[in-house]
């Protein structure tokens, strides 16, 4: 049987386009750190025109593949995961999709963002599931839009947004403490993991997340906290669940008493979401990613708790172990593959208007046929697919860059294939 199933290899690919957030407070005409401090974002990664989840994803699976000299006939399944349709008439996992949204001008535009991931996964990984502790959730809900009687239109409601994912994230930790407690024959508290990953909206929703973990250790078992922290968190005992959920007051206090445990155990993972924004089902990883590059030489021996969120709704939090393995499967090689620090300076910064016009534009030939995009891989990286046209037929025709700064239209995929 095998053993260590996991993460072999991983790669990570993000638009080289960028907003400042701060930019985007002064645009919007919003106050200053509405989106820095209030949302905890520092930038926003999103595509050109000639960029769309398919070919990213066509990106960063080729590059994935070709970095670790890896025979696609070698795979034996492929599973995809993507909130983004672009082709109704057609299967999203022919494309390769992983992700990217794009929202209308207002409050939720910026939490956006746009990356893919790419993983291979098989026996005698560094990256080993603990398959044994799992805790899931499932429930019927409608937890990101609410009605607007003004207009066709709903709208954002990034309470309900956080309080499902709270609820959600309670009851999956509940659920992961039990099957440790079973398996173990001991209490789960945050001391026995090293470090904590969330799927990332924005970053201040992490922040509260990780409070809300130390909040649950202290209701349980108030041992598991400091005297700082029983103190602070003492007058919220006796909340229910959903007075818990509107308290700002314990919002306020768990944030407080949590942070130096943030600071070690989650912040280290908290890069790329903050510089690209939510990447919705790349998200997750994409933190992951970051605690990778961070960390990836003290790693080895250490347990990582994941948790996975999304909308509608679905959730699970699951853990990992981590070993340094053996090159090229190893967590040293991993980092230097994805090269994330490299990625995210060769960026280019665009002025908050030429985003808007960049968006307005997308936002128009999103479900169009019979046009051609103006091909311009100017600011893309060798080795990067984009998209020249969309023809009559709605297929999508894609280029692959090459070295010269210039698109190789003789080897293009026409829908995926």
């Amino acid at each position: 049987m095998a053993k260590n199933v996991g993460i072999l290899a991983m790669d990570i690919y993000f638009p080289p386009t960028f907003v400042q957030q701060e930019a985007l407070e002064a645009h919007d005409g919003v106050s200053k750190g509405k989106y820095t401090i209030g949302l905890g974002q520092d930038c926003l990664a999103f595509c050109t025109e000639v960029e769309d989840v398919i070919s990213m994803s066509l990106t960063v699976v080729t590059s994935l593949l070709e970095k670790y000299k890896i025979d696609p006939k070698q795979i034996g399944r492929l599973e995809v995961g993507s909130e983004t349709v672009i082709d109704k008439s057609k299967s999203i996992k022919t494309f390769l999709m992983q992700i990217f949204e794009v929202y209308a001008e207002g409050p939720a535009r910026p939490t956006g963002g746009a990356a893919a991931i790419a993983m291979l996964i098989g026996p005698d990984a560094p990256i080993a599931f603990e398959s044994k502790f799992r805790g899931s959730h499932m429930s019927h809900a409608y937890d990101f839009y609410k009605p607007n009687l003004a207009s066709e239109y709903p709208v954002v409601d990034g309470k309900l947004s956080q309080t499902c994912y709270l609820m959600a994230l309670d009851t999956c930790y509940k659920y992961f403490c039990h099957k440790y407690e079973k398996q173990e024959g001991k209490q789960f508290s945050l001391s026995d993991a090293d470090y904590f990953v969330f799927h990332s909206p924005y970053n201040k929703l992490v922040q509260k997340s990780f409070a809300r973990l130390v909040f649950n250790d202290f209701v349980r078992n108030a041992s598991s906290v400091d005297d700082i922290a029983k103190e602070k968190l003492a007058p919220f005992s006796t909340l229910t669940g959903d007075e818990s959920y509107q308290s700002r007051d314990l919002e306020k206090a768990s944030q407080q008493v949590s942070k130096p445990l943030y600071d070690a155990k989650v912040q280290p993972t908290t890069l790329i979401p903050k510089q690209v924004g939510n990447m919705y089902t790349a998200s997750l990883y994409a933190a992951f990613a970051s605690l990778l590059h961070n960390k990836n030489s003290e790693l080895a021996g250490k347990r990582v708790i994941l948790f996975s969120y999304g909308s509608g709704l679905t959730a699970t939090m699951f853990s990992l172990r981590l070993h340094e393995g053996q090159h090229p499967f190893s967590l040293s090689n991993i980092a230097t593959v994805m090269n994330i620090a490299g990625k995210l300076k060769s960026r280019h910064e665009f002025a908050p208007e030429k985003f808007v016009e960049t968006m307005h534009l997308m936002e128009h030939r999103y479900g169009a046929k019979d046009f051609v995009t103006s091909k311009d891989c100017s600011l893309l990286s060798p080795g990067t697919y984009y998209l020249t046209e969309v023809d009559s037929k709605y297929r999508r025709f894609y280029a692959k860059k090459d070295g010269n700064c210039t698109g190789n239209e003789n080897g293009s995929v026409v829908n995926g294939r």
